[in-house]
């Protein structure tokens, strides 16, 4: 029985989403008409009028580009509530602002802003072609070929059948269609090619939506789909590559085709080889020496020009080099999701909408009027839904797949979208489809885009789960709200003693599994070391690099899974000052590690220690011998353990995260202690027993998805400090304890952590909030001292 007020609520937010988007499109049917009447009036000043803008011409590109973002993202933002795709309703915005609506209702001002004089057109096509290159460029980025790699071969056999199927009735159906469809009727073998492939390709971006929305992401059937899309938009700007070499030459030619295929696999040898290399190469060396504000931003841009250009001069689009480009710079380990959102925003809010938005402007839904037309359009639809359905579900049957799994890939394949836009408007700028075959193509596209979502939505609600794949869902959600997992780049700051070599081989032990970037500085006597003056920073980084040969072959052991080597840099070029420290940091670091002798001075922290993490604001692992240790280091091997104190918090979760990671290449164990705090002689409540035992549990799974043994106790008399005194006083190898900095000047974390690093005889690791959290700590992290 559904709740009366369940039925409310929904009934409210449906009603409030569709006034939303009634109230949405009065505001832009008012800003269309107040743009326009702006627009008439300025176009009736003469040229050099003080407008404020210099003229006429800069006035209405002005204004072409303030309607295309108005009305795109307004659309998008309206499709994008009722489940669609945003990109569609840029490209139904600028159909809209084309003939079919606005040039038909008031062709004046239509004819005005969008107007179709050579110089005045030239300067907003400038931007939509510039819109193509970096929507292939984000595109690249986002594709995830180790996606690929690790589905296997289902996903190959979707794509190839996928892609042949519809593409060969694209071809076929070029042959046939009127001469007035085709700007030149005697080269249906080039608009055959075009058309086939536009028929061919899904939208990666489209298909990765749903399948995302549906909590599918990962699932084994939903990452066989986006691998299937990754593969198939692969492929499909090969053949664009191709075809425009042959549409260059004029016709088929055999020598000049082999000569095209032949530079295209050259140039993709060389683009996954020496060119990954050197993009690598190229975006850490502009982050790590540049002072200037996004400069690495700035040097993606210039990769992708240069590989643009040189597809351009080897007879290929430019749209290839660009999505190679974008590939390599996704892969790049250096790539954070900081940098990777800049770029992402300026490409989403300003080209993508401008560049659809042209597209639309360039369809006249108006000629399908003509029955002719309409009904080969209708038939368009039809030929490029079943045909990509049929060679998808083909593809799945012949990968063993169920009959559910493959109609489930078949609706997911059948999303164009984006990829068929920007195929179908190369084409029209080549003078290879006419207007209505273009207004065609892109109506297929709406179409199947447009039906796909439900479509993909109602196969995937039929899939149940089984057993493994839950598990390895289960697992993988674990991952993502792990701390190493997500730790993109570390700061290593170490000097020669016993502490500084075994906490840069911790730090290999956490950045190796997943080949991290890990930038090494080596203190001596305050400054630096240079290479001339000693050989500390050569020892140190031997210990990164055998603590990450360790962890990868754990990794891969464990996962099969490939793992590059560590990204190891050494700066020795820098004085070791707060203010160098702070500017390395900015580079965008994870966390900052600190090993370094005589680091506690009397019960607090030495001023060097001090002065060196006070420039940085993100989180600290800061590597220390208990008062009562020996100065030597342990020696971390099959069943020695790593005791982790924890209590809820988020930061005792981040510790013991981060000592699975450093017992996996060991198999060492580890020990998750959680301190009690009822008072002595009371009975613990059951709700602060089923909340202690929750908080045990959810250590042990990240302890199975490390695969990593953990034992699991409980003491509720002894303060928390005693009571891990204890414990570690038993055999632990170490101590990794969660802390949070307390407000202030000086390093402080507390009571508990104080004197543990009093009475511990064994190295304590502290890892520690990021001092943005410093003074947004909660009240309970500040007052549970197990932790914290």
């Amino acid at each position: 029985m559904i709740h009366p007020l369940a039925t409310r609520s929904h009934g409210t937010a449906a009603a409030l989403s569709l006034a939303t988007a009634l109230s949405l499109a009065a505001a832009l049917s008012l800003a269309i008409v107040a743009l326009a009447s702006a627009s008439q009036a300025l176009a009736a000043q003469p040229a050099g009028h003080a407008s404020g803008m210099g003229g006429s011409a800069e006035g209405l590109f002005v204004a072409e580009i303030v309607l295309l973002l108005l009305v795109g993202r307004g659309l998008g933002e309206i499709f994008q509530r009722y489940g669609q795709p945003a990109i569609m309703g840029q490209l139904i915005g600028g159909i809209l602002l084309g003939p079919s609506l606005f040039g038909w209702l008031w062709p004046g001002a239509q004819h005005l802003i969008f107007s179709t004089d050579p110089a005045q057109k030239s300067m907003i096509d400038a931007v939509s072609q510039l819109g193509i290159l970096l929507l292939l460029l984000l595109t690249g980025m986002e594709t995830d070929l180790r996606l690929v790699r690790r589905v296997g071969a289902a996903c190959f056999s979707i794509s190839i059948t996928g892609v042949v199927l519809p593409f060969a009735c694209g071809f076929a159906l070029a042959q046939v269609l009127p001469d007035t469809l085709l700007p030149e009727p005697s080269e249906r073998i080039v608009a055959g090619l075009f058309l086939g492939t536009a028929l061919s390709i899904s939208s990666v971006k489209i298909v990765a939506m749903v399948v995302r929305e549906m909590n599918f992401m990962r699932r084994n059937l939903g990452q066989v789909i986006v691998s299937s899309a990754i593969i198939e938009d692969t492929i499909g700007w090969l053949i664009i590559a191709v075809t425009f070499g042959i549409a260059t030459n004029g016709s088929l030619q055999v020598l000049p085709l082999v000569l095209t295929v032949a530079e295209v696999a050259l140039f993709m040898v060389f683009s996954f080889t020496i060119g990954r290399r050197l993009v690598f190469t190229l975006i850490r060396w502009s982050n790590d020496s540049f002072r200037s504000e996004y400069a690495v931003i700035t040097v993606i841009l210039i990769i992708m020009g240069v590989m643009a250009l040189i597809t351009n001069l080897i007879g290929v689009h430019t749209v290839l080099g660009a999505f190679v480009a974008g590939i390599l710079v996704g892969e790049s380990p250096i790539l954070s999701d900081h940098i990777e959102g800049q770029l992402r925003g300026v490409i989403t809010a300003l080209f993508m909408p401008v560049f659809f938005g042209m597209a639309g402007l360039s369809a006249d839904l108006t000629v399908l009027a003509d029955p002719t037309l309409a009904l080969l359009t209708l038939a368009l639809v039809a030929i490029a839904s079943i045909g990509k359905f049929s060679g998808a579900f083909l593809g799945g049957r012949l990968a063993g797949m169920s009959l559910k799994e493959s109609t489930a890939v078949g609706s997911a394949m059948n999303a164009r979208g984006s990829t068929e836009v920007i195929v179908a408007s190369i084409g029209l700028s080549m003078n290879i489809l006419s207007h209505n075959l273009f207004t065609m193509i892109v109506t297929m596209a709406v179409i199947t885009t447009l039906a796909m979502p439900p479509m993909l939505r109602w196969a995937l609600g039929r899939l149940p789960v089984g057993d493994t794949e839950k598990q390895r869902v289960d697992r993988e959600l674990l991952d993502e709200r792990g701390f190493v997992s997500k730790l993109e780049r570390l700061l290593l700051l170490v000097d020669d003693s016993p502490v500084g070599k075994f906490t840069a081989y911790l730090a290999g032990l956490v950045g190796g599994g997943s080949g991290m970037p890990t930038t090494l500085l080596h203190l001596e006597d305050g400054k630096l070391s240079g290479p001339a003056r000693d050989k500390g920073p050569e020892r140190a980084s031997k210990q990164v690099k055998r603590g990450a040969a360790r962890s990868a072959r754990a990794v891969r052991k464990a996962e099969d899974t490939p793992v590059d080597k560590v990204h190891l840099t050494a700066r020795t070029e820098l004085e070791a000052t707060t203010e160098t420290i702070a500017a390395e940091a900015r580079k965008g670091y994870g966390l900052l590690l600190v090993g370094l002798d005589n680091a506690l001075a009397e019960g607090t922290f030495s001023g060097t220690l001090n002065a060196i993490t006070s420039g940085f604001d993100g989180p600290l692992c800061l590597v220390l011998n208990g008062a009562k240790a020996d100065g030597k280091m342990p020696m971390l091997r099959a069943g020695a353990t790593i005791l982790v104190p924890v209590n809820g918090t988020e930061v005792a979760r981040r510790a013991a995260d981060f000592a699975l990671a450093l017992a996996r290449p060991h198999r060492a164990r580890v020990k998750v202690l959680y301190v009690s705090q009822a008072r002595k002689g009371s009975r613990p409540s059951s709700v602060s027993h089923r909340r202690e035992e929750a908080v045990l549990k959810d250590v042990a799974d990240l302890a199975d998805r490390y695969g990593v043994a953990v034992d699991t106790a409980i003491r509720t008399r002894a303060t928390p400090d005693r009571a891990i005194a204890r414990e570690a006083a038993k055999g632990a190898a170490m101590v990794v304890m969660g802390v949070t900095q307390r407000p202030g000047d000086e390093l402080f974390f507390g009571d508990t952590a104080s004197a543990v690093l009093t009475a511990a005889a064994c190295p304590v690791v502290l890892l520690a909030s990021d001092r943005v959290r410093r003074t947004e700590a909660t009240a309970e992290e500040a007052a549970a001292e197990t932790g914290a």
